[in-house]
């Protein structure tokens, strides 16, 4: 086996796998219920799928030229992705689009002084200083 063959299997197994986890970053935006389930979902394994791509498009080509190109790709996206999704999560917690009853700890609530939610039964009773809080 070749160097270059082997460069082709690398580069081919690599196309594979950064496709299945674009597909499965599409598959949990159409599945996942809320928004901050569906903003994990568009940004963790989109990101490490582009960059399997992008990895396998350098293998295959082989030049300077094209990994040139496609490093400042790679860096936009590690550096907008997050930032985008923390914007997403706040506004969605903002403008209370979120499933409460699914966060074990809301440390949002927490910061900005929001109200709280009463219908939501804490997951820790001594959060309540003892007491147990009573669903409506």
């Amino acid at each position: 086996m070749t160097f270059d063959s082997l460069l082709d299997i690398t580069a081919g197994i690599a196309l594979v796998l950064g496709a299945f986890l674009s597909l499965a970053a599409g598959a949990g935006l159409l599945r996942f219920p809320d928004v901050l389930s569906r903003m994990h979902a568009a940004t963790k394994p989109q990101i490490l799928g582009l960059l399997l791509v992008v990895i396998a498009v350098a293998l295959a080509a082989r030049s300077w030229s094209t990994l040139l190109v496609l490093t400042p790709v790679v860096v936009f996206q590690l550096v907008t992705a997050p930032i985008s999704a923390h914007m997403i999560g706040r506004a969605a917690h903002r403008s209370d689009n979120v499933d409460h009853a699914s966060m074990l700890i809301d440390e949002m609530e927490e910061a900005e002084g929001l109200p709280e939610h009463p219908d939501v039964l804490p997951h820790d009773p001594d959060a309540l200083g003892g007491e147990e809080r009573q669903s409506p």
